[in-house]
């Protein structure tokens, strides 16, 4: 099943009025206020619409972790961070940077054994 994800409202519209089957997944900052909507909108024409606040990541290294951080967030979902790889393979410098980078995007960097399902892996 395709999943196609909306960053405003005008797209989400847009591509649930194209009974084109699939899940549309909101992701912009006034998502929660159309959430209700637009599922009402997308059972009548056969379109899943789903909204999550929170994005469950699987960082399988310190790179990924480094490059997935300094990257620009391109979503507006808070994200929990699981690190499957040993943190204090990063110098604490490292780590405190990283760390404060998650802060301001208001993100999570978490230990991987308290993952349950993740949505999205940085390799």
């Amino acid at each position: 099943m395709t999943v196609y994800v909306a960053h405003n409202r005008t797209n989400a519209v847009e591509r649930i009025n194209s009974r084109m089957k699939g899940t549309v997944d909101l992701d912009y900052e006034t998502a929660w206020e159309d959430a209700f909507e637009l599922g009402r909108l997308g059972q009548q024409y056969g379109v899943v619409v789903q909204f999550r606040t929170i994005e469950h990541v699987a960082v399988r290294s310190p790179e990924a972790l480094v490059r997935g951080l300094r990257a620009p967030k391109l979503t507006f979902r808070q994200r929990h961070l699981y690190c499957m790889f040993d943190l204090t393979a990063l110098p604490e410098v490292c780590l405190c940077e990283l760390e404060a980078r998650a802060i301001e995007h208001g993100d999570y960097i978490l230990a991987g054994h308290l993952l349950k399902d993740s949505t999205l892996t940085w390799e």
